[in-house]
């Protein structure tokens, strides 16, 4: 399955949190396949503007938080723009292959990209 990934360069990136045990899940899955991926810690760098609107363009902005502090924002760029601010609202893991994302562990997902 190595060489199958190598080929095929599957561009994996989780944005996680470090107490987070789903993130924990999510990065023991790709290893146990041997799949390259970069672990961004969401508390310490964020994530760009471009970054989370391609997931938000994936996946649906009701999906990348619960928090009260997002859900009374009557608009879709307000947010946004509060989830850039605090990344910590943010559920995780969030994980991103080209155009392509889940938010939460979804191996079920994931096993289509390999």
């Amino acid at each position: 399955m190595r060489a199958y990934a190598e080929v095929c360069q599957v561009n994996i990136q989780i944005f996680g949190k470090n107490k987070c045990f789903d993130t924990k899940k999510a990065q023991r899955y790709f290893k146990e396949r041997r799949i390259k991926f970069q672990y961004v810690d969401i508390q310490r760098y964020g994530m760009s503007r471009g970054e989370l609107t391609s997931v938000k363009n994936a996946v649906g902005l009701a999906a990348l938080s619960d928090a009260p502090e997002v859900a009374y924002l009557a608009y879709d760029e307000d947010k946004l723009e509060k989830l850039l601010d605090c990344p910590e609202l943010l559920k995780t893991p969030i994980v991103r292959n080209g155009k392509q994302a889940t938010v939460g562990y979804c191996p079920d997902v994931w096993k289509n990209w390999e």
